[in-house]
C-alpha cells in the first residue's frame, strides 16, 4: 500500500453523528443485559503493510444464547487480484466490511501471524449495553456492512471508537478535546519503522495535510492509543459502592514480540552518498582521441565505475520514476486529498522512467552510453532542470515558504540526486560528432 486516504482537515472533538437506527425500538435484544457482556480486542502491529498500525475489534458474549462472537471492521476484498484492488485504492474506492465470526476463529488467525491480542471487559449499564447491542444490529442488516474505507477517519479502529462513544452518551468525546503535539506524519513514519521503504515512499507520497497536529480525538484512530484513553475513563458502573474503571479483567490472549525497528528508511538513502562521492572522484576530464569525439570526462576503472552508476542509476529513476507517477495520477484521478498538490513533485519526475535505459546499459556494458551532440545536449539540459528544481525546493524547504515537512528529504535524498545529475550529466555519456568533409 503506497497511498493512504484523506487526513482530517479541522479537529474533530464533539460526538461523532452515526446514522438514525429506524426502528430501534423493534430490535430484539436480550432480556437479561447481565448476561451478555463486551470486551475490547486490541492486536499490535503486524509486519504487513495494511497491518502495521495494529487493529481493534469487539467480543461479544452472550450466555443466554450461548454466542461467543467477534466484530471486525477490518475486511477487505482481494479475490479479483491485488493489482486490481491496488488501483482502487489508489482512486479512493476503498470498501471494507464488517466480518462477524466466532473469536476462536479470529484468534487462530492472529495465533497465525503471530501478533499480540489483549482483551479487556468493557464495563456498561445495562442501557448501555442495550444501546450499543442495537448499533451492531443495525450494522448488520443488509446494506450496512460494508462501508467507505479511511484511513485515518473511518477504519476498524474508529468504528469501535464511535460506537462506544455512542453507547456512553458521548463521554469518550467529551473527553477527547484540545490538541496533541504529534502530527499524522509522525505516526506514519513511526508506526512503519519495521518496514523501512514503505515508510520513506509514504513519508513522500504524504502532502502538507498530514503535517497537521491531531486533535485527542483524531488520535483515536489508532488500536493502542484507543486502547490507552479507555483505560483513563470511569465507567457508570457501581459494583461494592465503588465505580469501576471502564475497562477491567485485563487478559493477554496471545502474546509475540512486537515487529522489530529496522531503522530510518532515509539513513539507506543516504547511503548511496559514499558510492556516489567515490565515482565522482573518479572523474576524469580526456582529449580529443580521434576525429569523431569530442573532449569530455569518463570514469576511471570504467568497468566498475560504471556499473555500479548503472545500479545506483536503477535504484534512484525507478523510486523517482514511480514515485512521480504516483502523486501525478493521484492529483489529478484520485479522491486521496493528502496526495494532491505535493511540492515532492519538483524532485521525483514521471519522467525519470526514461532514464532506466542508459542506467541498464551502464550496468551491462561497464561503459559510457554513445550519444551524438544533440541528444547529448538535451540530456544535459534535462538534468539541469531537475538541479533547477531541486534547488527551488531547498529554498522553499528552509525558507519555510510550504507547510509540508520536507526535512528528511533535504537532509538525506537531495544530495544523493543532485550528485547523481552531475555525474551522470559529466561522464555518463560519450558524445560522438559526425565527420564532415567538405
Amino acid at each position: 500500500m503506497l497511498a493512504l486516504a484523506a487526513a482530517v482537515v479541522s479537529p474533530v472533538s464533539a460526538q461523532p453523528v452515526l446514522p438514525v437506527i429506524e426502528q430501534s425500538q423493534s430490535t430484539p435484544v436480550p432480556t437479561d443485559p447481565d448476561q451478555l457482556s463486551f470486551h475490547l480486542l486490541t492486536v499490535d502491529a503486524g509486519d504487513h503493510v495494511w497491518d502495521n498500525f495494529g487493529h481493534t475489534a469487539l467480543r461479544v458474549v452472550d450466555e443466554a444464547n450461548g454466542t461467543d462472537l467477534v466484530f471486525n471492521w477490518g475486511l477487505f476484498d482481494t479475490s479479483g487480484g491485488l493489482i486490481p484492488f491496488g488501483w482502487r485504492f489508489m482512486q479512493g474506492v476503498m470498501d471494507y466490511q464488517l466480518g462477524v465470526v466466532p473469536t476462536e476463529w479470529e484468534l487462530d488467525r492472529y495465533q497465525r501471524e503471530q501478533r499480540t491480542v489483549w482483551q479487556e471487559r468493557i464495563n456498561l449499564t445495562g442501557e448501555q449495553k442495550v444501546r450499543l447491542y442495537r448499533r451492531l444490529a443495525w450494522n448488520l442488516r443488509e446494506g450496512n456492512t460494508s462501508y467507505a474505507y479511511h484511513y485515518f477517519e473511518d477504519n476498524c479502529t474508529t468504528r469501535v471508537r464511535d460506537y462506544l462513544d455512542e453507547a456512553l452518551g458521548g463521554a469518550l468525546s467529551e473527553q477527547s478535546r484540545g490538541q496533541v503535539s504529534s502530527t499524522w506524519r509522525d505516526e506514519v513514519r513511526q508506526h512503519y519503522r519495521s518496514l523501512p521503504p514503505v515508510a520513506v515512499g509514504l513519508d513522500v507520497l504524504l502532502n502538507a495535510r498530514v503535517d497537521e497536529s491531531m486533535s485527542r480525538w483524531e488520535v483515536l484512530f489508532l488500536p493502542l492509543e484507543l486502547r490507552q484513553r479507555l483505560q483513563s475513563i470511569d465507567s457508570s458502573v457501581v459494583e461494592n459502592g465503588r465505580t469501576l474503571p471502564l475497562l477491567s479483567d485485563t487478559d493477554v490472549l496471545l502474546d509475540f514480540a512486537p515487529p522489530p525497528d529496522r531503522g530510518n528508511g532515509y539513513h539507506f538513502v543516504a547511503g548511496l552518498l559514499l558510492p556516489l562521492g567515490l565515482l565522482s572522484l573518479a572523474i576524469r576530464r580526456i582529449p580529443i582521441s580521434s576525429l569523431s569525439s569530442a573532449r569530455g570526462y569518463r570514469l576511471a576503472g570504467a568497468g566498475i565505475s560504471y556499473r555500479v552508476l548503472g545500479l545506483v542509476g536503477l535504484l534512484l529513476c525507478l523510486f523517482s520514476g514511480l514515485t512521480g507517477s504516483m502523486m501525478l495520477f493521484a492529483w489529478l484521478a484520485s479522491s486521496h486529498e493528502v496526495l494532491h498538490a505535493n511540492i515532492n513533485l519538483l524532485l521525483f519526475w514521471p519522467t525519470d522512467l526514461l532514464l532506466l535505459g542508459y542506467a541498464l546499459r551502464w550496468l551491462l556494458a561497464g561503459a559510457p552510453v554513445t550519444a551524438s551532440t544533440h541528444k547529448h545536449q538535451w540530456i544535459v539540459a534535462y538534468l539541469m532542470l531537475h538541479g533547477l528544481a531541486g534547488l527551488i525546493y531547498l529554498f522553499l524547504g528552509i525558507t519555510g515558504l510550504v507547510e509540508q515537512r520536507v526535512g528528511a528529504l533535504l537532509l538525506f535524498v537531495l544530495p544523493v540526486l543532485l550528485l547523481f545529475a552531475v555525474i551522470v550529466g559529466m561522464a555518463g555519456f560519450r558524445t560522438v560528432r559526425p565527420i564532415r568533409f567538405s
